[in-house]
C-alpha cells in the first residue's frame, strides 16, 4: 500500500502483530471502538505458539482467559465460553477460543505473514523532522517469499516471547558447547503422550535447567514417566539453593493449579524421581561418548546426563524494531515506566500496580508492546494483564483519554516471595524463607491504590 493512496492517518488500520491471546483481544478491543484493526500472524493459524504448548493445562481458569470484547463478538455465532472454573489445556485455548474468534474477524486476520520491520515512513531511526505527522510502515514477508509495506495508523506488538527461549547458560548467552549439543537439547515441556518424545525420555537420565512453572510441569511428566519406565530421571538443576518458597504458593496460591504444579515438583523430589543439584551455573556442555556432562563456572561437573530440558524463561525479539524509537529498561527489556513495577529483582509477593498506556507509551507515538512481549525478561504474566493492556491502549488510539487512563484490574497472588534475581542470591532467599509475606494469600486490586494484602506484604 502506498502512503500517497490515503488521505489521512486516521483511516489506516491499527496493526497487531501477533494473532494469540492478547493479539485477538487487542483486535476485538480496535473494532469495540469503530476503528480497523489488521492482525499480522507469522503462523498457519490462531495462536501458532500455543498450539506448540498445547499439551499443558494453563493454571488459569476459562473465567480468566477469555476477553470480554472478544466475547461480545463471538456471542452472534452462538458461541458459550466454556466452564469458568474448568481449567483449559492450550490446545483447548486455541481450538475453542482463538480459532473461533480469530475466525469471526475473517479477513481482519491475515496468516504466514512474518513482519520482517517497522518504521516510520519515509524517517528512519535518527531523523526528527515531520517525525510525528507521518504513519506507520510495517514491512512484511509472506510464506511465498513475497514483501510487502502495509501503512498503519498504529502498530501494537502482540508477538510475545516464545520464538526466543532463554539459553542453558547462567550468564545469559548460550552455554560453550549447548549450540553443538542441539539434537539432544530442548526448549520447551515435552509432550509425552506423543510416542517418538515420550521414547526420546523414557529410561533416560534428563536435567531439566530452571526454576518456574515450566520446569514444575517438565519435573512433574518426567517422575509420572519414571513411575511406569525404569531407569527413567530427571535431574534438576537450580542456580539457587532450596527455600520454603522453592515450589511456589502451595496451598496458599491463589491460583490453585499452579500451586499443585509446585506441589508435584517439590512430591517428584521426595519420591525420588528426580533429584536437585543447587547453586549449578552452567558454563559448559561436554560430550562424553553418546551422553552429555554439564560443567558449572566453579568447575563442578555432573554426572552424565542423555537429554537436556532447557526453560530459564524467554525474551523479546527486538530485531524488526530497529528503526522504532523504543523506551526500555536495560535490564528486564520492558517498557522504561513499566520495569519498575514488575523487576523480580524487587519486587515480592507479586506486587503489580496499575499500567496502562502511560506505562507502555515510548518515545515513538502510537507504537505498543503488549502482552508477554511487554514484560521483556520478567516472568510474572498473566493473560488478564494483557487483556487489560489492550483495553487501556485501544481507548487512547481512539483519543478516549479519560478510558485509558482509569486501569481497574484485580490480579491473583502469586505465592512467591521474590524473583529470580533476588533467588541468585542464596542469603535473600534464606531471607524470605518462613514467616515472610506469602504466609497468606492476597489480592491485588489495580487502578484502585495500593495493594490489599492478607499477608503483610
Amino acid at each position: 500500500m502506498s502512503i500517497n493512496s490515503v488521505p489521512t492517518t486516521d483511516q489506516l488500520p491499527v496493526v497487531v502483530i501477533g494473532a494469540g491471546p492478547v493479539g485477538l483481544a487487542a483486535a476485538a478491543r480496535v473494532i469495540e471502538r469503530g476503528l480497523q484493526p489488521l492482525v499480522l500472524e507469522a503462523g498457519p493459524s490462531a495462536g501458532t505458539a500455543v498450539r506448540d504448548w498445547a499439551h499443558v493445562r494453563l493454571f488459569s481458569p476459562w473465567s480468566e482467559v477469555t476477553d470480554p470484547a472478544a466475547e461480545k463478538l463471538l456471542a452472534p455465532t452462538g458461541w458459550v465460553r466454556p466452564d469458568g472454573a474448568a481449567y483449559p489445556t492450550g490446545g483447548d485455548w486455541a481450538e475453542q477460543y482463538l480459532q473461533p474468534l480469530a475466525d469471526v474477524l475473517g479477513d481482519k486476520v491475515r496468516y504466514n505473514a512474518t513482519v520482517t520491520g517497522v518504521a516510520r515512513a519515509g524517517r528512519d531511526r535518527i531523523v526528527d523532522s515531520g517525525r510525528d505527522e507521518q504513519p506507520l510502515t510495517v514491512h512484511i514477508r509472506t510464506a511465498d517469499g513475497r514483501e510487502e509495506r502495509i501503512t498503519a495508523r498504529a502498530v501494537i506488538d502482540a508477538s510475545g516471547t516464545w520464538s526466543t527461549p532463554g539459553p542453558l547458560g547462567a550468564n545469559g548467552l548460550s552455554a560453550l558447547g549447548e549450540k553443538a549439543a542441539a539434537d539432544r537439547i530442548s526448549y520447551r515441556v515435552p509432550d509425552l503422550n506423543d510416542p517418538a518424545v515420550r521414547a526420546r525420555y523414557a529410561g533416560k537420565r534428563t536435567a531439566v535447567v530452571g526454576s518456574g512453572a515450566s520446569a514444575f510441569t517438565a519435573l512433574a511428566h518426567l517422575a509420572d514417566l519414571a513411575r511406569e519406565e525404569d531407569g527413567t530421571h530427571a535431574v534438576w538443576i537450580l542456580r539457587r539453593g532450596i527455600t520454603g518458597s522453592t515450589f511456589g504458593g502451595g496451598e496458599t496460591d491463589q491460583l490453585p493449579a499452579r500451586g499443585a504444579l509446585g506441589l508435584r515438583a517439590k512430591a517428584a523430589v521426595e519420591e525420588g524421581h528426580a533429584s536437585a543439584v543447587t547453586g549449578f551455573r552452567t558454563q559448559t556442555v561436554e560430550r562424553d561418548s553418546d551422553r552429555l556432562v554439564l560443567v558449572a563456572e566453579d568447575g563442578r561437573r555432573l554426572d552424565p546426563v542423555d537429554e537436556i530440558i532447557v526453560l530459564t524463561g524467554f525474551r523479546p525479539d527486538l530485531s524488526f524494531l530497529s528503526e522504532i524509537r523504543l523506551g526500555l529498561d536495560e535490564r528486564l527489556q520492558a517498557p522504561t515506566a513499566l520495569a519498575p513495577l514488575i523487576d523480580p529483582n524487587v519486587h515480592s509477593c507479586g506486587t503489580v500496580y496499575p499500567h496502562g498506556v502511560t506505562e507502555l507509551s515510548h518515545p515513538e507515538r502510537d507504537v505498543y508492546l503488549v502482552g508477554m512481549k511487554s514484560y521483556g525478561r520478567a516472568p510474572t504474566f498473566l493473560a488478564l494483564t494483557g487483556y487489560e493492556q489492550v483495553r487501556s491502549i485501544t481507548a487512547a488510539i481512539a483519543g478516549d483519554r479519560e478510558a485509558a487512563e482509569r486501569v481497574e484490574l484485580t490480579l491473583p497472588e502469586t505465592g512467591v516471595c521474590g524473583g529470580a534475581g533476588l533467588y541468585d542470591d542464596p542469603e535473600a532467599a534464606q531471607d524470605s524463607e518462613g514467616g515472610g509475606c506469602c504466609a497468606a494469600p492476597a489480592t491485588l486490586q489495580i487502578g484502585i491504590g495500593a495493594p490489599v494484602s492478607s499477608g503483610g506484604c
